[in-house]
């Protein structure tokens, strides 16, 4: 399966986002240690990576973050042949998720008031919008659409606006991950190099 096409965008050292040409887990799970990989073959071939801290596949996307300065330019080749040689098996590259996610479906709900009550407002002034995905183990995933969508802001947006407000009306919240493909946005609000 050589021609599986797979892009990065680096969010900073610390993360990046890799969008394969085909759904890589029909859902989302967030693996925030190697323990927690057992039995999906995908999230054990990264954590053996050096330096990967935690990974979030959902559909077509894999997100891995790393504690290593060694640059994506370097780990991400590591990532690609990882995803490939797992898409080349015949078992599924991850198992679905077995856990109890009581507090997170409770985080959910209070997340997604702060959405409606506050960021979309915030954010459609600029014709954004923020989807929540879900929330795992206290992490808030979500995607960026209309206007943040391949926004040269969206990493401003995401630290300063998004996860500052969250932090500080509910802070149960772990973090935030941005599952969303940047290069796709047919009509960003500031072009990437607006910075």
């Amino acid at each position: 399966m050589s021609d599986i096409k797979i892009t990065a965008e680096p969010q900073g050292n610390a993360r990046c986002t890799f969008t394969v040409d085909r759904p890589v887990f029909e859902g989302l799970r967030r693996f925030a240690e190697a323990r927690e990989a057992d039995g999906s073959p995908l999230a054990e071939a990264l954590f053996s990576i050096d330096g990967v801290t935690e990974v979030i596949v959902a559909g077509p996307q894999v997100t891995v973050a790393k504690s290593s300065n060694v640059p994506w330019q370097v780990t991400g080749p590591l990532v690609g042949k990882a995803i490939r040689a797992v898409l080349e098996a015949a078992t599924p590259a991850v198992a679905a998720r077995t856990a109890p996610a009581g507090a997170d479906d409770a985080l959910y709900e209070r997340v997604a008031d702060i959405f409606a009550r506050r960021i979309n407002p915030m954010v459609a002034s600029h014709g954004g919008r923020v989807d929540l995905i879900d929330v795992q183990d206290a992490v808030v995933l979500l995607r960026l659409a209309g206007g943040c969508q391949g926004c040269g802001m969206a990493d401003v947006t995401l630290r300063q606006g998004i996860e500052t407000t969250l932090r500080q009306l509910v802070p149960e919240v772990q973090g935030i991950v941005d599952v969303t493909d940047h290069k796709s946005g047919a009509s960003p609000y500031f072009a990437s190099g607006s910075k």
